[in-house]
């Protein structure tokens, strides 16, 4: 009886007991509606197959799609004081800081990591989203001038993956300090002669848009992404006109001028590794050859001179008769000048 209940039993109520679907096995895509396996999704890089949304990113997928290989190094940022105004809205910033924590196991909003892109050095500072919007507070800040310094000491580009809200308002005065302070970390890195370059992502606003993420030596924008300091309904309730429908998305930008590119997702590596490959290689590809005679350059040699070539011959036949449709040419002719 032992032997039915404890082996029998259970193996039947494992045959019949209905099994649990995980909840993120499907994707609705945000903007046409359809649904995506999460296999199929990963594998085109969160790109919609149907329409070609680009969804946003985690981090941690962004890091790996743009390294060789996607192997890179964390760097380990400086510690900052966490709640430094003790800030308190319908919830405590520090209990918002702890779940922000928990759910992404992150420290913060910003990711800095150094390793090869395209057999080059390079350093990549990407926002997190997913943590409190990507929100720029102190520890941002601080994040992005050690991004710089790292890209200095290692002699490498400095490449920023922008995917945020803007300053982080719980920290007040000293989130907006940040956009004085990554301005000049950005700085840094053009005096010591390396490319700067950002790729603008889905979203990239307010305080964040309106410092580092403007200043790069080349901006290149994800298809789609929204880009912008005020959002649409503030603009459109201020000077009370009815914006265009992809007003504040890439292509408009890049329209208007405000970007340099708009790559999709899958072409974004490649792209990346040819501009580094034009700012960083700017000296000829092979060897120098020297002139076979010294300095002097080499003269083409000329083998006719153009005063000795002698007129081009009369056009007659061989036995010196004009041809065909010629005689009343030279009649006519003759008939002018005797005029």
């Amino acid at each position: 009886m032992n032997w039915l209940t404890n082996y029998v039993k259970p193996k039947l109520r494992d045959l019949v007991r209905p099994k649990e679907i995980p909840d993120n096995l499907w994707h609705k895509c945000t903007k046409c509606g359809q649904m995506i396996f999460h296999r199929d999704l990963a594998k085109n890089h969160h790109v919609c197959q149907h329409c070609g949304h680009h969804m946003r990113l985690s981090v941690t997928e962004r890091l790996e799609l743009l390294f060789d290989d996607g192997k890179y190094t964390r760097a380990e940022l400086p510690k900052v004081k966490q709640d430094p105004l003790k800030f308190s809205d319908r919830r405590k910033y520090k209990d918002r800081i702890k779940e922000a924590n928990s759910k992404t196991k992150e420290e913060d909003a910003l990711v800095v990591a150094h390793g090869k892109m395209g057999a080059q050095n390079v350093v990549i500072a990407a926002f997190n989203f997913a943590y409190m919007g990507g929100s720029m507070g102190t520890a941002v800040g601080e994040g992005l001038v050690a991004a710089s310094k790292l890209a200095i000491v290692q002699d490498a580009a400095l490449i920023v993956v922008p995917a945020s809200g803007g300053a982080r308002m719980q920290e007040g005065i000293l989130s907006l300090m940040q956009m004085a302070r990554t301005t000049i970390g950005v700085e840094r890195v053009k005096e010591a002669g390396l490319p700067y370059i950002v790729v603008l992502t889905d979203p990239t606003t307010g305080g964040v848009s309106a410092s580092f993420a403007m200043l790069g030596d080349i901006a290149i924008a994800e298809s789609g992404a929204v880009i912008g300091f005020a959002g649409r309904r503030v603009i459109e309730q201020t000077i009370r006109e009815q914006l265009p429908d992809d007003f504040q998305t890439a292509e408009y930008l890049y329209e208007h001028g405000m970007v340099d590119m708009v790559v999709r997702r899958h072409e974004l590596r490649p792209t990346l590794i040819n501009v580094l490959s034009l700012l960083r290689h700017t000296k000829p590809a092979g060897d120098l050859v020297e002139l076979a005679h010294g300095d002097k350059p080499i003269e083409p040699e000329v083998e006719d001179n153009i005063n000795d070539i002698p007129p081009p011959p009369d056009i007659r036949r061989p036995d010196s008769e004009p041809l065909p449709g010629t005689e009343e040419k030279d009649e006519k002719d003759e008939d002018h000048k005797a005029d």
